[in-house]
């Protein structure tokens, strides 16, 4: 507007306001987050060293590694089910509990549940629920073809 306004009304200070330095500001922001986002560091590529076939399992990480096997006692309904940890029965209400004295001393709380396939996987998520409230990071699921290896 200039200093006579429209129609004579030039009375009292008028309040445009002036975008151009915010603009500047945002094209300047734009500008400093394009150079730095390719220079931020990226992960470092690992490949995991996978055994050979023929080569028999490291003993020491088979008794690192925990597995929670949940197991169907009448095949039909699957109305009782059986639970181990590596093969120790235990019961539900005393898992979390052995989960706890396992993990104790243990920088990585790594878990894994197995299933049977005639299983509701409501039971499966029991067994995670019971291992996350006992401290368990990370839990994964072994199915059947990753037991076989495919």
């Amino acid at each position: 507007m200039g200093i006579g306004g429209i129609g004579g009304r030039a009375k009292g200070a008028m309040a445009d306001p002036n975008i151009v330095p915010l603009i500047d500001i945002l094209l300047v922001l734009i500008v400093i987050f394009m150079v730095v986002t390719p220079l931020t560091p990226l992960g470092l590529d690992t490949l995991v060293p996978q055994p050979s076939p023929d080569q028999p399992p490291d003993v020491a990480v088979q008794q690192r590694t925990i597995v929670i096997q949940v197991e169907c006692s009448n095949p039909p309904t699957c109305a009782r089910t059986n639970v181990k940890i590596n093969q120790e029965d235990v019961t539900w209400d005393y898992l979390g509990i052995r989960l706890e004295e396992i993990f104790k001393t243990r920088a990585e709380k790594v878990a894994f549940v197995k299933g049977s396939e005639d299983l509701e996987f409501s039971h499966i998520a029991r067994a995670i629920d019971i291992a996350k409230g006992a401290g368990v990071d990370k839990i994964g699921l072994i199915t059947a073809k990753i037991e076989m290896g495919e």
